[in-house]
């Protein structure tokens, strides 16, 4: 019978955990995180769950005889704005998941 009890307990200790990391994870994806390129020439902006919401070009960036440049200066951009939403969802949600293997 005591096994029962502390298996509810257990049960009842998970449902809450996962109804917190619910609404922590809903108020990340709320949250908006901006990754700029060098001269803020590349600015982007996307929600905690990796949607992007916005780009900004300067027109100075724009070089039709070196595109790879453009593509070299969003590439910044956008990896610095996802780094910044992994940062976020680890300081936000990592506390579920320290010391639980594979994650």
């Amino acid at each position: 019978m005591m096994n029962g009890m502390n298996m509810n307990k257990m049960l009842k200790q998970v449902k809450q955990m996962q109804k917190q990391m619910g609404e922590e994870q809903a108020e990340l994806n709320k949250q908006e995180f901006t990754g700029t390129a060098p001269d803020d020439m590349v600015k982007v902006t996307f929600t905690g769950d990796r949607k992007m919401t916005d780009m900004q070009i300067k027109p100075e960036a724009i070089d039709p005889d070196d595109p790879d440049m453009l593509s070299d200066l969003v590439l910044t951009a956008v990896n610095e704005a996802l780094g910044k939403v992994e940062d976020a969802t680890q300081s936000t949600l990592g506390k579920y998941t320290k010391g639980m293997p594979g994650m």
